[in-house]
């Protein structure tokens, strides 16, 4: 018998590898029993099994009903690897009991950031086009192209959301100096070099415009029409939080005019039907929602898990995850109903 706490490990569908470097897996073990960590899914009668004695459940979709939380005298955080609200887990049961429940979605912030990086400079520097015009013979050899391209050196960037994936990509981009404005009214202080402004402002000034809120009941279609039709000409619109966030016929419709250049890394419906009139539209480049897949670009999250575990351990009141609360859940869930219908 050991005196180690229990986790339930059930992250399928996130592969073992996909979330843990060797040496984190092995520290996690070294403070953890570990029940489960295979690269299928846990039978849901083990983890009833093992709920009673867990102190960590660790799942890519956490389902946990009222009765089995009731039932969990030792369990101290859930913890989900798949970066979206789950409906199976009985949230109000775990606040109610002072259960911890943590989210991934930080540990997407490097990978994503670096993908929101790579299309600002594609969509600024016409990289997409000029490789496509290579293929027909029509590509601009020496030409500046002041109707579409431009330069980040000092280029104001506006982000709307401003948590950690918008942070970590104005990290990346500190180097270009650019003006950085965001939009975020959970805010009063973005931190040195960001200046908070409203939407509107921040469309009608940006030369960038990067979509990086939160999916919630709140930011549908956060980005209208009715502000699309303000951006600048030859802004580039880069989404990658959710399709959700946006009116993403009308960010088309922008794109197709030749008013917007649109990259995406998200769609309303993914994926994208082979027939959809997107994959053939002119001025956007498009990713098959894939920011953070790159080979290590998910094990931030296993760093965090076992960061937090620690913590918790410890008494240390620092979380790497994100906490999740009970006035942000509800709105959370309907969008991810949303997105999903």
């Amino acid at each position: 018998m050991t005196d180690k706490p229990l986790m339930i490990l059930d992250q399928h569908f996130r592969q073992l590898e996909e979330l843990f470097r060797p040496e984190t897996f092995d520290a996690l073990s070294d403070i953890c029993r570990i029940e489960g960590g295979r690269n299928w899914p846990m039978d849901p009668a083990r983890v009833d099994d093992l709920i009673e004695e867990a102190a960590f459940h660790v799942a890519a979709f956490p389902r946990l009903s009222a009765a089995q939380i009731g039932r969990a005298g030792n369990l101290r955080a859930v913890m989900e690897v798949a970066g979206a609200i789950n409906e199976g887990l009985a949230y109000d049961a775990c606040f109610d009991k002072g259960i911890e429940v943590l989210s991934c979605a930080p540990g997407f912030r490097q990978s994503v950031a670096e993908m929101t990086l790579a299309m600002a400079l594609a969509g600024g520097r016409g990289l997409v086009r000029e490789h496509e015009a290579f293929r027909t013979g029509s590509e601009h050899w020496l030409d500046d192209r002041p109707e579409t391209d431009f330069t980040l050196f000092g280029a104001t960037v506006g982000y709307i959301g401003f948590g950690q994936i918008a942070r970590e990509c104005t990290r990346l981009m500190a180097p270009f100096a650019p003006e950085v404005l965001a939009f975020d009214p959970f805010l009063k202080d973005a931190g040195p070099g960001v200046a908070l402004c409203d939407l509107e402002t921040l469309v009608r000034r940006s030369r960038v415009v990067v979509m990086a809120a939160v999916p919630s009941e709140e930011t549908r279609n956060l980005l209208n029409a009715e502000l699309i039709a303000q951006l600048p000409k030859g802004a580039l619109v880069v989404v990658i939080s959710r399709a959700w966030c946006v009116d993403f016929p009308a960010l088309v419709a922008a794109a197709e005019a030749g008013h917007i250049t649109l990259a995406t890394d998200v769609f309303p419906t993914e994926p994208l039907r082979l027939d959809d009139p997107l994959r053939r539209a002119p001025n956007v480049i498009l990713s098959p929602h894939r920011a953070a897949a790159v080979p290590g670009g998910r094990q931030l999250i296993g760093d965090m898990i076992l960061h937090d575990v620690q913590a918790i351990l410890d008494g240390r009141p620092d979380r790497q995850m994100k906490p999740a609360n009970r006035d942000q859940v509800a709105s959370l869930v309907a969008a991810q109903k949303g997105i999903q219908s």
